[in-house]
């Protein structure tokens, strides 16, 4: 195991474009343990033992891309070297590991500038997923920051399309005003990356943004969690805990599918909109925050309020300005933009060589409805990148677009515009797109199926030579 002495300078950790973490931790079997996990997830690892050691290592030159700091250590400890490094460096991400659950010190940590906070024993997957959300969130920011700076760039960059640009310009224009923000869209078109924008521009921008996945714990789960506990409050609850609302004070809270919370906890929240105050769990006194709430969902909450499983009178705290983002298929010349973008990306994260995507890859990007939005081209990108070939993704496409998976999607598209629009697309119209659409699935099977053979395919289908290639035209289609 290299000790931290084997820390390289920037250049070095650029051109072999891996990224390089540095773990400072007293304990020798902590440290070689950690080394050779993350080795093995293709990250360079090198170590310190304590924090003088790490600072020194620091000013000599050396540039971890993220480092893990155990709390317990003698000479400085955990909290004393985060604060060193913080001085030296503001932006590295730094990930606290501890036995020690306290809840001070974890507020303590995370006002000193940590990135996130696990406790030990820290399960293997789980520290993988956070380490790589802190670095892709660093490299977000970092893009950010250069972007703010030129406005000319963040126009070409990640906010191409004109209805990013739009959405862009509303993000600048209410970053400052202390408001909150309800942001809607479907799953994976993203609403983190608008909520995190907001927060990086507004005056909090020094504080934390703390995000909660209303949907991913159970009820009484989510409300410990959100608003923390006494002791004694339930079985198990062997000390105080503080709640994301406190550990965000001063900065932003952000709750994603927010459509998923119960009527109970949006009661409790509705309070804490209106009085800045709320209750920890099994506890009687009011702790008051000063925190900034980003809220989004997938979910309709105009169909759920007249269902009754959303409060009115929160959808109104909440939506004092709404954010609406449209899928991916309806800005599909971010695509070329977003494709090189998480080609580079993922090629510097496993130490592979970036490919360059081909035309027939791009062809197909260019017909296929994304269901799953910009993750789940973030997805493809990363299986073509580890794979070294993009044929699964291909067969993948070549897969749904058999199955009809479009012509369903394109459909409830369709109907759902209709429902926005209050009925304002004529009916002519409606036919118009569904034949289409219908028109495009059967051609799409038939082409697949005689591989492009085209007088073949206009055999099969019963029309002319000439009438086929006018359909294909009308239609988008390109061979796979």
């Amino acid at each position: 195991m290299r000790q931290a002495t084997a820390l390289l300078p920037e250049a070095r950790r650029t051109r072999r474009g891996r990224p390089r973490i540095l773990v400072i931790d007293d304990a020798e079997s902590v440290r070689t343990y950690l080394a050779n996990l993350l080795g093995l997830a293709g990250y360079e690892v090198d170590t310190a033992e304590e924090g003088r050691r790490a600072l020194a290592l620091l000013e000599g030159g050396a540039a971890p891309d993220l480092i893990l700091l155990d709390v317990m250590m003698p000479g400085w400890d955990g909290l004393e070297t985060l604060r060193r490094v913080r001085e030296f460096d503001e932006k590295v991400p730094v990930v606290v590991l501890s036995v020690v659950g306290k809840a001070s010190t974890i507020v303590d940590a995370m006002r000193l500038g940590a990135t996130d906070y696990l406790n030990k024993p820290v399960d293997a997957q789980e520290l993988e997923a956070r380490i790589a959300d802190a670095l892709e969130m660093r490299e977000l920011a970092e893009e950010r920051r250069r972007l703010a700076s030129d406005p000319a760039a963040h126009r070409g960059a990640v906010w191409v399309s004109a209805a990013m640009n739009r959405i862009r310009d509303l993000v600048e224009r209410i970053a400052e005003a202390d408001v909150t923000v309800l942001i809607q869209g479907e799953s994976g078109v993203g609403k983190e990356i608008v909520a995190r924008t907001v927060h990086e521009l507004s005056p909090r921008a020094g504080h934390p943004f703390v995000k909660v996945n209303c949907s991913a714990l159970p009820e009484e789960l989510l409300e410990s969690e959100l608003f923390g506990y006494e002791k004694g409050a339930f079985t198990g609850a062997h000390g105080r805990k503080q709640g994301k609302f406190e550990l965000a004070h001063g900065g932003t809270i952000f709750l994603d599918e927010i459509g998923e919370m119960s009527p109970a906890l949006q009661a409790k929240l509705l309070q804490v909109l209106q009085d800045a105050e709320f209750t920890r769990l099994g506890g009687h006194r009011e702790v008051k925050v000063d925190v900034r709430v980003l809220c989004a969902t997938h979910r309709q909450l105009d169909e759920m309020i007249r269902e009754g499983t959303f409060r009115e009178d929160l959808f109104f705290r909440l939506n004092v300005v709404g954010v609406s983002i449209p899928p991916l298929r309806e800005r599909r010349e971010e695509i070329p933009t977003l494709v090189e973008r998480f080609l580079n990306r993922f090629a510097t994260r496993y130490g592979r060589p970036t490919p360059r995507p081909s035309a027939r890859l791009l062809a197909a990007f260019e017909s296929h409805p994304f269901p799953g939005n910009v993750r789940e081209l973030e997805n493809m990108i990363k299986r073509i990148v580890v794979l070294e070939s993009e044929e699964s993704i291909l067969q993948e496409i070549r897969q749904a677009r058999r199955g009809g998976r479009g012509a369903a999607d394109s459909l409830r598209r369709l109907i759902d515009e209709v429902e926005r629009t209050a009925g304002e697309i004529p009916l002519r119209e409606v036919g118009r797109r569904a034949a289409l659409e219908a028109e495009r699935q059967t051609l799409g099977r038939a082409l697949d199926h005689t591989n492009w053979n085209r007088k073949e395919a206009a055999r099969l289908v019963g029309v002319s030579y000439k009438t086929l290639l006018q359909k294909i035209r009308e239609c988008g289609l390109e061979p796979i």
